[in-house]
């Protein structure tokens, strides 16, 4: 019993190392991306490639660059979530604000920025085009000036960009947005020229730099789309080596599908394109770009074949653009009324989803009716406590009858310790005689893991718990406690390094994990002792980088357990004072052994 209570504090603790390392991760500094290079050269963002055995795609026509050239006409974006603007030129989002998401907790923190224009470090943006797949249509470029109808696009209020191609072509894209995060944009292509045209339309999204990642194997982030029902999430370390070797290879790094959409996912934003039109088939691919030591990445999707448009005739594409807060309840919405197939897999739950998610909408609900995420917690935690009450109560009267059959236990191990077969075969009928199991007393912290990996994947993922305030200096239950030991709590005006944070909760939790360990009855082993002498000490330590609502949630459980296990020890007692005086002799052994059985 008491190895196999070491093998699982062990097992912890090696768990939660493994998850104190990730933190670390995310609390390291960025990466200052590369300085641009002068007068670099522009590479044209790729085009979809054309359907097998179509003719390769005409040049564009080249703009006319002078140093008096007028600024892009842009087009402000405004519904009651976003705020940004359409560049006329090239037909980009590449301006989005969130206005109710801001960067940090401090007054007046800017607001987040989810797209920015092409050029820029941080540049991240939305494109919509064609490709001429016959070779000799002249289609719009990256310099195109598109003529522009309406405006500003808001919500009921679609804008309308139009291009003549001066060859009997007239491109058209209608943009419009909904209250929240979702574009649509239906593109058509008007033929008035004598023959045939043979065009293929496409959308994408393009980020000029690899963004800073906060999650290793507890969050995806990179390349996610769900195809045909599959889900595929490829980070960007993954990204560049398929692309290095799809390269080399010639070969094309897309995917065909009925159902589907396709983005690039960050922890709590995110860019996805998928059909507008149900019963339509889609192609999108992943696209790794290198230029000059720099990483650009890109998501396209366009019909799986070019569109062939007779003279007279017209054809288009429709598709829609998510950019946005991966909040859950909205992406299930989306996915349920404009049939986006497993939409709300944009969220990384992990492999236990099944868990997962049901603690995050029961946290969520209780959040709103509380108001406080923390007591959300608080609350949470206690209706897990009496939902495995019994189980608990039964590990917690194992335990104490461990604790009162010890001298029993040593005195076996003394007199059989030059022969473990039989100290074991008596220690078995021990336990079968005092109706001990002695793998109870791990029930509680096996029922406690599940519950605390879960409670973390929430907390590290979910938007709805970013800079969620609990009470007094917690003012964002997702990140770490800010008050630290070693400089007196702010007091001393001195920076402690990331190792010497020690937080106030982080203390208070070793100090009810100490106190709930007092409890339990104590190995006889002196070097098991000292072992678990050590664990909260160690476990304060490595919890102290971890979300604050984290450090609430195991400080209260302990609480809960201490209350809990202090009940059961007053009931036994009673039931001790309670019970006759022995008589003696093995009736009376017997007696004393019946009585304490009840």
């Amino acid at each position: 019993m008491d190895q196999k209570r070491l093998f699982a504090a062990i097992a912890l603790s090696i768990g939660i190392l493994l998850l104190f390392d990730v933190w670390n991760r995310t609390m390291s500094p960025p990466a200052p991306p590369p300085a641009p290079q002068a007068q670099q050269a522009e590479v044209p963002l790729p085009a979809t490639p054309a359907a097998p055995g179509a003719a390769p795609a005409a040049p564009a026509a080249p703009a006319e660059l002078s140093p008096a050239r007028a600024e892009a006409q842009r087009v402000p974006v405004e519904n009651p979530r976003l705020t940004g603007a359409l560049s006329a030129r090239g037909l980009m989002l590449d301006q989005l604000v969130l206005r109710q998401f801001r960067e940090t907790v401090e007054p007046g923190s800017a607001n987040v920025t989810l797209l920015a224009p092409r050029g820029r470090p941080e540049g991240y943006f939305a494109q919509w085009g064609w490709t001429a797949a016959d070779g000799r249509t002249r289609v719009p470029d990256n310099e195109t000036d598109w003529t522009v109808t309406g405006g500003p696009l808001a919500p009921g209020r679609p804008v309308t960009f139009t291009w003549d191609n001066g060859q009997g072509q007239i491109f058209e894209a209608e943009v419009s947005v909904d209250a929240d995060y979702m574009f649509t944009v239906r593109q058509t292509l008007r033929n008035s020229a004598a023959e045939a045209v043979v065009v293929l339309p496409w959308a994408r999204v393009r980020r000029e730099r690899t963004p800073q990642t906060l999650g290793f194997f507890i969050l995806h982030e990179g390349f996610v789309a769900v195809q045909d029902g599959r889900l595929t999430e490829i980070t960007y370390s993954d990204g560049r080596d398929e692309g290095n070797r799809r390269r080399a290879q010639g070969s094309a790094w897309d995917n065909e599908a009925a159902e589907g959409w396709a983005g690039l996912s960050d922890k709590y934003w995110l860019t996805a394109l998928t059909r507008a039109e149900d019963g339509q088939r889609l192609r999108s691919a992943f696209r790794h770009i290198p230029d000059q030591g720099v990483d650009r990445w890109q998501v396209d999707i366009a019909p799986p074949a070019p569109q062939a448009i007779a003279a007279g005739q017209s054809a288009g594409f429709a598709s829609r653009l998510f950019a946005g807060a991966k909040e859950v309840e909205l992406l299930d919405r989306y996915r349920d009324q404009q049939r986006i197939q497993d939409f709300d897999k944009a969220i990384d739950w992990g492999w236990f989803y099944f868990i997962t998610k049901p603690f995050f909408y029961v946290l969520h609900w209780l959040g709103i009716v509380t108001g406080n995420f923390g007591i959300a917690i608080l609350i949470f935690t206690l209706c897990l406590k009496v939902l495995f009450f019994p189980l608990a109560n039964k590990a917690y009267k194992s335990m104490g009858r461990m604790r009162l059959v010890a001298p029993k236990m040593q005195e076996i191990r003394d007199r059989y310790k030059d022969d473990p077969a039989k100290m074991q075969a008596e220690m078995m009928a021990l336990y079968k005689s005092e109706k001990i199991n002695p793998a109870s007393g791990c029930l509680p912290i096996l029922v406690q893991i599940p519950v605390f990996f879960a409670l973390y994947k929430v907390l590290f993922i979910s938007i709805e718990m970013r800079h969620a305030p609990f009470f007094g200096w917690i003012r964002d239950l997702s990140a770490m406690d800010p008050t630290n030991l070693f400089n007196l709590f702010g007091l001393i005006p001195w920076d402690p390094p990331s190792f010497l944070h020690l937080p106030v909760w982080a203390i208070i939790m070793g100090v009810t994990m100490w106190v709930q360990q007092k409890l339990n009855p104590q190995p006889p082993d002196p070097i098991q002792q000292k072992i678990f002498a050590w664990l909260p000490v160690l476990f304060t330590f490595m919890l102290a980088s971890f979300p604050a609502g984290l450090v609430i949630y195991w400080t209260w459980n302990n609480l809960l357990s201490i209350a809990q296990q202090w009940y059961i020890m007053h009931l036994d007692k009673k039931a001790q004072a309670a019970r006759p005086p022995a008589q003696g002799g093995r009736g009376a052994g017997g007696q004393g052994t019946a009585a304490a059985k009840k």
